[in-house]
């Protein structure tokens, strides 16, 4: 879930940049897209966490 949330978030980081970069129309501004892009990077960190918890709860470590 957080991994697939985090590929969305970093889609909207994304298509923000494309839309700036060729229409020359960017939604959101500087401050915006670093938010964006933290809160893409905070969901896959939580998201490997995750993985990881998962995988030593069923190794038994």
């Amino acid at each position: 879930m957080y991994l697939v949330a985090s590929i969305v978030v970093f889609a909207i980081y994304f298509g923000n940049v494309a839309l700036g970069a060729f229409a020359d129309s960017a939604i959101l501004g500087d401050v915006g897209e670093m938010l964006v892009l933290f809160a893409a990077s905070i969901l896959f960190v939580v998201a490997i966490l995750k993985k990881e918890a998962d995988r030593n709860a069923n190794d038994g470590s």
